[in-house]
């Protein structure tokens, strides 16, 4: 602790405005933990976890995330409803006000860095209003030895300050939270909202900026685990389609399970130090893993608890968007460092609440990139307010919300990179079998795992036409035999027993897809196009 007191004293938040002394530096989980208890901020979990409320926000708040206009950002990245222009002088103005108000603050500051693979390292400042965001910095980011510490310069800085209330009219926000980055000063500025997964989602969104344009390395929001025999699989999905789950497996070694950077020597180094894993209904027996992670270090947000502290994890009147982050260590099996080489097998995640696509299909290229650019899974009954029925969600790249760029550059990227490591990619429908929601049952959780491991193990083989069957409406190859699951379970359509109603429901989503990609069809290349969903004839 020593140590780290003079690295204290030698660190100076002058330069950011913040004339006050009174900010505690590099403090432990432990430390932080106890504090978040002391102030009444916090519960202890019967686990050890610490679990907290993150207030008003349980999720982001993709609308009110902006990206300052400047010369660095004005001809580069793809403004829109997703990466909404904010001006400098209106950042200047709204950053001084935060500062004076953290001027009247205790703060929690810590030095960290992202990324894996020194190459690509960005070493980071974050300034905490609250001790349990903090914390969440600890976990979620690179944490740098003491030696590293001493001569620690933060290339990029989150100023986080959950009690600070914008006002719109004044400083050119939609509401009274915000979270902007700004490129030129390096700074990720984020107020109003208590949830943790800004912060992290700010640097996420600097690196999918940076990356490409300076480093020609593509940035994914993925999940990434290494085989015995040195084979890197990639799993790309949006929240909710098991790109933890999956990637989290005993016989395989974690590389990280949400950001990742895939270099030029053809590695993928993961970005974190930590997970952030959604934990409604979490159990012992389908996650061993995830649920063996929630202990002393961890935090939990947002869950229901007992007075003995046990947690309900399929309580969600709080929100569904339940989730824990840890330290990447508590994981028994990972790789150090998180990084890993000769990618070979790529899964698209999707929770298809409309229950017509194949558990499992093989992608040809031109499928995997028009699959890539449109990101599909869908959103059910009571994940948003007046959603009754299955609605299609498309977010490009499987993390539209995080990428500054055009897709197009990111599907360039990746298709390139593809061929080059001549990797496989497979769809993979984590969600409805037998019908949609509402009718059918969601894929068991155990078939999902042995479609994954039989690409792994290499039991599905290489596509040739007699070990598979393609689709007659989407185009794609699902096998006719797996390891594990029941041979009726790979056909969506022998699930539902009735033709008619799964072909009337596989083209409303079809229409769905193809109405999404209208905005990307001008970058699209024809071959692109050719790898959407159409309906086959034989």
């Amino acid at each position: 602790m020593n140590n780290l007191k003079q690295h204290r004293q030698r660190i100076s938040l002058k330069s950011y405005g913040i004339k006050h002394q009174d900010f505690h530096y590099q403090l432990t989980a432990d430390e932080l933990h106890e504090i978040t208890l002391e102030k009444g901020m916090g519960q202890e979990a019967s686990s050890g976890a610490l679990a907290i409320k993150t207030g008003e926000f349980t999720g982001r708040s993709p609308k009110d995330r902006f990206i300052v206009k400047d010369d660095i950002t004005k001809d580069q990245v793809w403004w829109g409803d997703i990466n909404i222009p904010f001006s400098p002088d209106k950042f200047d103005a709204l950053y001084d006000k935060v500062i004076e108000y953290l001027n009247q603050k205790e703060l929690f500051v810590r030095d960290c860095y992202a990324c894996a693979d020194h190459n690509y390292r960005m070493d980071i400042r974050v300034i905490n209003e609250y001790p349990w965001s903090n914390m969440f910095a600890h976990n979620m980011f690179i944490r740098p030895t003491e030696e590293e510490l001493k001569n620690f310069e933060p290339e990029w800085t989150v100023i986080n300050a959950p009690g600070f209330m914008a006002d719109a009219e004044e400083d050119g926000t939609r509401q009274h939270n915000f979270a902007i980055l700004n490129f030129t000063k390096k700074i990720a500025l984020i107020g109003g909202t208590g949830y943790t997964g800004e912060i992290k989602k700010g640097i996420f969104s600097a690196l999918n900026f940076i990356l490409p344009v300076e480093k020609n390395t593509l940035p994914m929001h993925c999940s990434a685990n290494l085989g015995k025999k040195g084979d890197t699989a990639i799993f790309f999905g949006l929240s909710g389609t098991g790109k933890t789950t999956l990637s989290t497996d005993a016989s395989r070694k974690l590389i990280g399970d949400d950001e990742h950077g895939w270099n030029n020597e053809n590695a993928v180094f993961n970005f974190e130090g930590g997970c952030y894993a959604k934990v409604i209904n979490l159990s012992q027996d389908n996650e061993p893993e995830i649920h063996g992670a929630i202990k002393r270090g961890a935090i939990l947000e947002n869950v229901v608890m007992d007075a003995q502290g046990v947690v309900d994890f399929g309580d969600t009147s709080i929100t569904q968007n339940t989730r824990v982050s840890y330290p990447i260590y508590h994981i028994d099996n990972v790789q150090r460092p998180s990084i890993g080489k000769n990618p070979k097998n790529i899964f698209f995640l999707t929770a298809d609440a409309f229950g017509v696509l194949p558990p499992i299909s093989k992608l040809t290229p031109s499928q995997a990139a028009y699959h890539f650019i449109s990101g599909y899974t869908a959103k059910v009954a009571g994940t948003e307010a007046g959603v009754k029925e299955p609605i299609p969600s498309f977010s490009a790249c499987f993390g539209a919300p995080f990428m500054p760029l055009h897709p197009a550059k990111y599907a360039e990227m990746l298709s390139r990179k593809m061929q080059e490591a001549k990797v496989n990619v497979w769809l993979v429908n984590t969600g409805w079998t037998g019908g949609p929601y509402g009718v059918g049952t969601r894929m068991k959780l155990k078939y999902t795992r042995a479609m994954v491991n039989a690409v792994l193990n290499g039991d599905l083989g290489l596509y040739n036409y007699d070990d598979y069957h393609i689709h007659s409406v989407f185009g794609v190859a699902q096998p006719r035999e797996c390891p594990g699951v029941p041979t009726s379970v790979l056909s969506p359509r022998a699930t539902w027993n009735d033709d008619e109603a799964y072909y009337t429901t596989a083209f409303k989503l079809t229409n769905a897809f193809r109405e999404n990609f209208k905005k990307f069809e001008a970058y699209a290349s024809e071959e692109i196009r050719r790898g959407g969903p159409q309906r086959y004839a034989f």
